[in-house]
């Protein structure tokens, strides 16, 4: 698709719908935007926040809108797969916000159709369009670090906003919804070479007590294709008043000609006011204390959105209006993603090894 101007649907006027339809409708090549939601309100609500000249509580109405050309999938993770079914029917390009689905019999579904229409199809992994992985990506393109051996990629956040995802979908869990992040961000860096082995384990406290499946913190070591051995964590169960608003990581790569450290817990610029700031994620949370810049999609400065999210959605529009080569993570490596993930949460669960890829 290399068109002037396009058409832009957004799926879902939630947190990251609203973020994306704000966007597309600020990119001087979108000329008309939809949105949906199945709450209208809330459809109105962001067709008037991003100017929007269609809005509807139902996804078809705005997919199968004759003014859109492309389509956002902004819904919540299980209800990804029938406006990405139903926008590959039309022929229609589609970003869909990660995971690909919350189950591997979900995203074989998906497979299928996209097999069958051979439309395109992409996954919003927004670590890749953080600048400090962008770095990171051009130094392992360059061949700095040689074959890379070993690796490490961490995660922590506050229970607050675990909170909040696991409202919205208790099978959102901090390894399905999160953790796949720096999956897809190793397994981009290795590009070629997949993972074969998981062996994880878990520990069960805060968010069991609160009636949910999932485990306060994750270590996981994955064995890579070639060899390279991964040690993957996270916890999603740090004080709810922790400074950080949103992802705070570090990631390691051990090569056989160099090494990359990247920081980015974002403790290098912290703002504390007793007038509370506002947390990105979870309505009515304010911290008086706040790591700026960790709030993971990006932050609004100057009338404008900067971050990785931002960068994202500017990244996919430009590809569908000039046809630049995009970083964007393909529906495979989404498939990827999503099954060693499984395979995490599937040996906390036995104890046991797992192989990959998985028996269906």
């Amino acid at each position: 698709m290399i068109k002037k101007s396009i058409g832009i649907a957004v799926i879902g006027s939630g947190r990251i719908g609203t973020l994306r339809a704000r966007l597309s409708g600020m990119h001087p090549s979108v000329r008309f935007l939809a949105v949906s939601d199945q709450d209208p309100a809330r459809a109105k609500a962001l067709a008037e926040l991003s100017g929007a000249q269609f809005h509807t509580s139902d996804n078809n109405a705005a997919i199968e809108h004759p003014d859109v050309d492309a389509v956002f999938v902004s819904t919540p993770e299980a209800l990804h797969g029938a406006p990405i079914i139903r926008a590959l029917e039309l022929g229609k390009p589609v970003l869909c916000e990660k995971p690909i689905a919350l189950t591997l019999k979900a995203a074989d579904e998906i497979m299928e159709v996209l097999a069958k229409t051979g439309g395109e199809l992409r996954f919003g992994y927004s670590r890749r369009y953080k600048e400090c992985f962008l770095r990171a990506k051009e130094q392992m393109n360059q061949g700095r670090l040689g074959n890379v051996i070993s690796g490490m990629a961490r995660v922590y956040n506050s229970r607050a906003q675990t909170f909040q995802i696991l409202k919205r979908d208790p099978h959102a869990t901090p390894v399905l919804d999160v953790l796949t992040y720096y999956v897809d961000l190793m397994c981009w860096f290795l590009e070629g070479n997949r993972p074969v082995e998981v062996v994880a384990r878990g520990q069960y406290g805060i968010f069991k007590k609160a009636g949910y499946n999932a485990h306060d913190a994750t270590w996981a070591i994955v064995t890579f294709a070639d060899g390279a051995v991964l040690n993957f964590g996270i916890s999603y169960a740090l004080p709810a008043n922790f400074p950080t608003q949103g992802q705070s990581d570090r990631v390691e790569l051990l090569g056989t000609e160099g090494t990359m450290l990247i920081d980015d817990d974002h403790k290098d610029h912290i703002l504390f006011t007793e007038k509370g700031i506002p947390h990105p994620y979870v309505p009515g949370h304010e911290l008086n204390m706040a790591f700026l810049g960790s709030n993971s999609a990006g932050d609004w400065a100057l009338g404008n959105f900067w971050g990785s999210l931002g960068n994202e959605t500017r990244a996919w529009i430009d590809h569908l209006v000039t046809g630049a080569p995009t970083s964007h993570t393909t529906p495979e490596q989404a498939r990827i993603n999503l099954e060693t993930t499984v395979a995490i949460e599937k040996s906390v669960a036995t104890g046991q090894a797992i192989r990959l890829p998985l028996e269906m």
